[in-house]
């Protein structure tokens, strides 16, 4: 089977749920039945008996995030049903798969400059200038070779706690591990 990657909106979904989760529990959340398993729908294709292509459509549900080289993968469990060419459903399926995860970085931050009031007297030329807020921030993203390059050189002027892969993998992991209890 192929399937498509989960992408940058879904890592967000998956992200944003896991904290919902975390932060808006309540005291009498022991009484009330366990939340289903994190999940997100996903589709994909397949060859059927008559050489026809099927579809497969279901939910996958996250167990862990693992590195492979300089990317991200998240393991977890498909569980679909099996639709073929004709239409017809044939089947089930649950089977473990591991699809690579697309994060990107939306914007980051370049400058950010503020200058307060300003009175300049040279040899009789008054300069008066207010207040001045510049903040320049850099777009990445296919065809921005300017926003790519700044936030690259901005990442290596300031590392922060998660430009480090296996950081980043380790709070995925805490998160799913949160969420499944």
């Amino acid at each position: 089977m192929k399937f498509r990657s989960i992408g940058r909106s879904g890592v967000i979904t998956v992200l944003v749920t896991a904290l919902i989760a975390i932060f808006a529990g309540t005291a009498s959340a022991a009484a009330e039945p366990a939340a289903p398993a994190l999940s997100t729908p996903i589709t994909g294709t397949f060859t059927d008996s008559s050489g026809g292509t099927g579809t497969a459509t279901g939910t996958f549900t996250p167990t862990r995030f693992v590195a492979d080289g300089d990317n991200i993968l998240v393991q977890g469990v498909a569980d679909m049903t099996l639709t073929d060419s004709a239409g017809q459903r044939v089947g089930t399926q649950s089977q473990a798969i591991a699809m690579p995860v697309g994060i990107t970085q939306s914007s980051c931050q370049i400058l950010d400059l503020v200058l307060g009031p300003l009175d300049l007297d040279l040899l009789g030329l008054v300069v008066h200038l207010d207040r001045v807020h510049l903040n320049i921030t850099a777009e990445p993203g296919p065809g921005n070779l300017l926003g790519n390059l700044l936030c690259a050189i901005a990442g290596l002027l300031n590392p922060g706690p998660l430009t480090d892969l296996q950081a980043l993998i380790n709070l995925l992991n805490q998160i799913i591990a949160l969420l499944n209890g």
